[in-house]
């Protein structure tokens, strides 16, 4: 929590694991402004620098609130941080980062690489002002390499990394993911990578830490490469390339999503002992004394056909019938959910995943509870997303010591 105006004009005293920490967010988009945000959850001090005429383009992403016209995207993905606004490609602009800097912990920017060095702002340039700076590069291919300095956004990542290969049917083309699935896992990586620094830095191999920063540097398509284990081993032993498989599992068989009367249902039985007990639920006792099912490896190379057996048994019910009939045989089963399944579930409401909070732009309104769960020092949502420079008298001047004529001039030049 906080103790300042509305502006943020006190001094900020938050709760949660990382107060006390400062996080200055070059960064646009998604991958930086998850891994930001995510900071922001847990206590941090994130300050969120936009360009004073464009802003985050993240702003201009639907869906938008009916009453403010805000977007709905950049509330959830800005919340908790402070919006200050320079433009980093004029002198004024670079003076005013490199103060931001001298006092920050972590910088995160997620620009085409050589863009910072451009404003003379590379790590280099960072250090001489702060040395213990931790410097978080997010790209699309790395700070290396042929591809580094190629625009790449998710969608390019979602195909190189080879995720887009393996997600969806095998007689239809590949099929990207329905959410920035590359930047939300680069944000995680991001925000891991950033605490490793850290730890190196206050704590270290001898406890008392090198003092020193370095550079974090995050890719696109590295963070969804790295998200298939035994992939790259079985092609360097086997030459095998994982294919599409739908719903199903190359290590899990049942496995896939059956129609019920009234929706559908999911459901993993790869257990031995839990798959003999749907045989008997599904009423198809043989299928035990069937070599094609006997175990699981069979039951992968045959699951079309053990789905013959399972699909007809769910059809004939609603999604609750099925669930609870199976679930009394083990079976890990679950219906699939909609967003407005998930405001009804007494799950997510045990968990706090649904948190209200007041906006000073959209009033009351419900966003996702902090995860994961600290149970001494949890997260908190302090608000949603700011407007922009909405902190600028509060940072600048607050605590960089501008006066209102200099913040005025800056205005005027476009700096601010």
């Amino acid at each position: 929590m906080t103790d300042e105006d509305t502006d943020g004009s006190a001094t900020r005293h938050r709760e949660g694991p990382l107060e006390g920490l400062r996080v200055v967010d070059f960064s646009g988009m998604v991958a930086g402004g998850f891994a930001t945000m995510t900071l922001a959850d847990f206590g941090a001090d994130v300050v969120a620098v936009e360009h004073p005429q464009a802003g985050d383009p993240v702003r201009d992403w639907g869906p938008f609130d009916p009453e403010s016209g805000m977007s709905l995207w950049w509330k959830a993905l800005a919340r908790g941080k402070r919006s200050v606004t320079c433009d980093l490609s004029t002198p004024e602009g670079h003076a005013l980062a490199l103060d931001l800097v001298e006092t920050a912990d972590v910088v995160v920017e997620n620009f085409r690489p050589g863009t910072m060095e451009r404003w003379d702002l590379s790590y280099d340039d960072l250090r001489e002002v702060n040395p213990g700076v931790v410097m978080v590069r997010i790209s699309g291919y790395g700070q290396t390499g042929p591809r580094a300095e190629q625009p790449g956004f998710g969608t390019v990542a979602e195909a190189i990394s080879g995720f887009a290969h393996v997600n969806g049917f095998p007689d239809r083309e590949p099929l990207l993911p329905p959410i920035p699935l590359a930047d939300m896992a680069a944000g995680h990586y991001a925000v891991q990578a950033a605490m490793f620094a850290l730890f190196e830095r206050e704590v270290g191999p001898d406890g008392d830490g090198s003092g020193e920063g370095q550079v974090v540097d995050v890719s696109l398509y590295e963070s969804l490469f790295r998200m298939f284990p035994g992939d790259v081993e079985a092609y360097d032993r086997l030459g095998q390339v994982r294919e599409r498989r739908g719903n199903h599992h190359s290590n899990a068989a049942p496995r896939n999503v059956y129609e019920a009367k009234d929706g559908y249902v999911a459901l993993s039985a790869s257990a031995q002992s839990i798959f003999e007990n749907l045989a008997e639920t599904v009423g198809h006792p043989e299928l035990l004394d069937d070599e094609r099912f006997a175990t699981n490896d069979a039951r992968v190379e045959h699951a079309d056909e053990l789905d013959e057996y399972i699909a007809p048994y769910i059809a004939e019910r609603t999604v609750e019938e099925a669930i609870a009939d199976l679930g009394a045989g083990d079976a890990v089963v679950a219906p699939v959910y909609d967003v407005s399944d998930v405001f009804e579930d007494e799950q997510y409401a045990a968990r706090d995943n649904l948190v209200e909070v007041t906006d000073e732009d959209v009033g009351e309104i419900t966003t996702h509870g902090v995860v994961p769960r600290l149970t001494r020092t949890p997260g908190a949502v302090e608000h949603l997303g700011p407007r922009r420079g909405q902190h600028n008298e509060a940072v600048y001047g607050a605590e960089l010591g501008l006066d209102g004529e200099t913040l005025d001039d800056l205005r005027e030049q476009g700096v601010i």
